[in-house]
């Protein structure tokens, strides 16, 4: 089994007929991910890569049965695109867009709260189920089937481990970029929940970095919530005090929490090993399995 995509995954593309939205698809269809319809807005009846698209995701979703979009649109109307794809009958919506304005993604979030949509995103390379389908940017050669979920604030970082794990014959269920903003849809235990309730997920890995409380929050939820065993990674262990790194989540408050210490505690106190490398997460995932 997976989380959130699976080979039943029908995909709707928003802004196909861009330059990014319409090098992804290629990609992702290459992969095997079966992209049925483009939306953009004033374009329909037009056919990228041999998909249709049309003028509004809710008619692509009826039309072709969609149920997923990914979001490929600018910054400035990427917020819109988010609101379109919650109000529309899909059930997962994957926003790749980096910089989307946090004004924004405040009134999103308000709205997907009022939903049973899941939100991927924005600002994350996506998620990708290995030998099914994959949905956003990720480099799908490096991923292979087996029985290790991640989740993950850094797309470079899940590219390391995922390598990592791969070359010890170690293969994943579902691999999924949540992002680094401040406000994102998916978090760490809303995707630790999904694994937890995956038979097929025997462990999993968690890749965190410094800033917010997010990772903090997890280690409650896997101390008190998962039985699945859980291997960690902290990025910015040597990031300056109260430094901005690459993402713009990653800012320390100063409050004793978001550090990389205090996050590499919380994890330990809930009996997490967290590794110093990519080579040390998979250490801990082969004792686990």
């Amino acid at each position: 089994m997976s989380i959130l995509v699976d080979d039943d995954t029908r995909v709707v593309v928003q802004g196909i007929t861009g330059g990014e939205g319409k090098f992804h698809t290629g990609q992702m269809m290459e992969y095997g991910t079966n992209v049925v319809a483009g939306a953009v807005p004033g374009r329909g009846g037009q056919e990228v890569e041999g998909v249709p698209v049309y003028d509004t995701v809710s008619e692509a979703a009826r039309e072709e049965d969609a149920n997923a979009s990914v979001i490929f649109v600018p910054p400035a109307f990427a917020g819109d695109a988010m609101f379109e794809a919650l109000d529309s009958p899909v059930d997962l919506a994957v926003a790749i867009t980096e910089g989307v304005p946090q004004q924004d993604m405040a009134k999103v979030y308000r709205r997907l709260g009022e939903t049973d949509t899941y939100l991927v995103g924005p600002n994350c390379p996506g998620l990708i189920t290995p030998g099914a389908a994959k949905l956003g940017i990720l480099p799908g050669n490096i991923f292979s089937e087996g029985d290790v979920g991640l989740v993950s604030r850094s797309g470079t970082l899940t590219y390391q481990v995922v390598d990592s794990l791969t070359k010890r014959g170690i293969g994943q269920t579902t691999a999924v970029g949540i992002g680094g903003d401040p406000i994102i849809g998916t978090d760490f235990v809303d995707a630790l929940e999904l694994f937890e309730n995956d038979p097929d997920t025997k462990a999993v890995v968690m890749c965190g970095e410094i800033g917010g409380e997010d990772e903090e929050e997890a280690a409650d939820y896997i101390a008190e919530y998962m039985d699945t065993p859980v291997a960690g990674f902290i990025a910015g262990r040597t990031a300056p005090p109260g430094k901005r790194m690459g993402h713009a989540g990653a800012i320390v408050s100063g409050s004793g929490t978001g550090t990389a210490e205090s996050k590499i505690e919380a994890l330990n106190d809930a009996g997490v090993p967290v590794g110093d490398t990519p080579e040390e997460v998979a250490d801990a995932v082969e004792e686990f399995i």
